[in-house]
């Protein structure tokens, strides 16, 4: 048999022993591994060294995000909306939607003697009363308590009606679109107090009432933007009437000063307590001949913080117990050809079932809490009009779920478009004065005449109207509501975007 050697034997499978080749061949690559192993591990922990090396991150793994804002209208880094990385395909996530987009405004920063200065001479702002407490509380005046559970617990001031301008700049300061840069603006606010330096000058010369209002055209006109659109994106809250801010003509015994009658000014938009019913194209149509303006709610004595504070007043209304078909809260107007008030009072007081409040007769409507008592005991509050065709009554009677009675289509209907509903009957009933003042018709009758079921029905739709016909507290940092200011500034917003689009298309609006 031949012999067969130690190779042949181990590749025919049987046991022999490795050659020291083999055998350094596994050492180096056994220490190899474990040293590559023990220097991975010393990396890691290091933070550094040869992993940070190996594994250096790519210059792609994390992308800029640029910004779709342009450089000059960037906001500031920190309002920038956070952007994320997607981690599956590292895309670039958009940036969250500008919520103030089309709703930003620049406020002026006016020189204090049209409106801080003014503040400052409160005890000169009216030849009969010191208005100085009136100021207090950015306007809304001093804290009232619940008068005898006439008010509820929080949110009621001594508001006086002609506080509108002053409370709107303190809510215009909070405003959360406010912006420091005009380009970025879609409107513009002139925090002019209007309605206070109207007031102090009634009895003096037209060149004296009209000073101040001069005065701030010269500083608005020679603004850059004022130039950007002629003052067309611009607005103004004058808390007073048309009547006491539109003088005709330069005659020292007509009322009133001519702000509203200057050209500049006839391309802002003023909201204003009451518009003249002479410069309206028809009832119902709110657009002037020639300029803009908008009639909104008189302040009433409750300024909520919240929605929940709300929602506690209408729930009271809702229980209110009413005793009284009908009320009348004011007093008479001798001599005065403009208003009913005489018929109104004389028919009241003939009857068992109107709660008259004689104002004339020692009782005082400057009590926040008398008048409001004798509107949340009555069905409905009859409204003649005052001075002027409106009275600030009607707000709070609406505050107070009565239902409010007109006489004059001009009390309400024409004016109020923004925060009335559109169809009157759902919420107020209207009797024609020239019926009153001829005896063609007894209130007494017309309103029992109204059935129960409709008569709650009207209720329920004037305490669903009272949140859009206070104003909020203007201290409160965040209105979770929407009140008479906000529907308001909408409308504002609204209107400029509408001459921004026509002027873009060669149009005038």
């Amino acid at each position: 048999m031949p012999r067969m050697d130690a190779a042949n034997k181990h590749d025919a499978g049987g046991s022999g022993v490795l050659r020291p080749s083999q055998i350094c061949h596994l050492v180096i690559i056994s220490t190899a591994f474990w040293a590559l192993v023990f220097c991975l591990h010393s990396g890691m922990q290091g933070g550094g060294g040869m992993v940070s090396k190996l594994f250096k991150a790519s210059a792609l793994s994390h992308p800029k995000l640029s910004s779709s804002i342009p450089v000059s209208r960037r906001r500031p880094p920190s309002e920038q909306p956070p952007a994320s990385v997607a981690p599956e395909n590292r895309s670039v996530v958009a940036p969250a939607a500008d919520h103030c987009a089309g709703r930003y405004i620049y406020m002026y920063d006016l020189p204090p003697r049209f409106n801080e200065d003014l503040v400052r001479g409160c005890r000169k702002l009216s030849p009969w009363t010191d208005m100085c407490s009136y100021l207090a509380n950015c306007g809304m005046g001093q804290p009232l308590g619940d008068e005898g559970g006439v008010f509820s617990a929080r949110g009621w001031f001594a508001t006086d009606q002609f506080m509108l301008d002053v409370i709107s700049h303190c809510r215009m300061k909070r405003y959360e679109c406010l912006t420091g840069d005009s380009s970025l603006t879609t409107a513009v606010y002139v925090p002019f107090y209007a309605a206070l330096d109207a007031g102090r000058y009634f009895f003096n010369s037209t060149s004296t009432r009209d000073a101040l209002a001069l005065d701030l055209v010269d500083w608005l006109v020679q603004r850059p933007e004022w130039r950007a659109m002629g003052g067309r994106d611009h607005f103004m809250v004058a808390g007073r009437t048309s009547w006491e801010l539109e003088r005709k003509a330069d005659v020292d015994e007509e009322w009133g000063n001519k702000l509203l009658s200057f050209p500049a000014i006839r391309n802002m938009t003023a909201l204003i307590l009451e518009t003249s019913p002479w410069n309206r194209s028809g009832f119902g149509n709110e657009m002037m001949q020639s300029w803009s303006s908008l009639a909104i709610p008189y302040p009433t004595y409750f300024h909520p913080e919240t929605a929940a504070d709300v929602v506690a007043w209408q729930d009271k209304m809702r229980k209110a117990e009413r005793k009284w078909l009908f009320s009348f809260a004011g007093a008479p107007r001798p001599g005065s050809k403009k208003t009913i008030r005489a018929e109104i009072i004389q028919q009241c007081g003939a009857s068992s079932r109107c709660n008259l409040f004689d104002c004339g007769s020692g009782a005082s409507c400057y009590w926040p809490g008398g008048a409001t008592r004798v509107f949340e005991g009555s069905d409905f509050c009859l409204e003649p009009r005052g001075d002027t065709l409106t009275r600030r009554s009607t707000f709070d009677a609406i505050l107070a779920g009565c239902i409010p009675v007109f006489f004059h289509p001009g009390s309400a209907y024409t004016q109020y478009t923004l925060h009335f509903p559109s169809d009157p009957n759902k919420y107020s009933v209207l009797i024609m004065h020239t019926d009153v003042t001829r005896r063609n018709v007894s209130i007494e009758e017309t309103l029992s005449k109204i059935s129960p079921a409709a008569v709650k029905a009207m209720r329920e739709e004037v305490i669903r109207l009272i949140p859009r016909v206070v104003y909020a507290d203007p201290r409160a940092t965040r209105v979770d509501f929407k009140d008479a200011f906000d529907i308001a500034l909408e409308a504002v917003i609204d209107r400029v975007a509408k001459r921004r689009r026509s002027a873009a298309a060669g149009q005038e609006h």
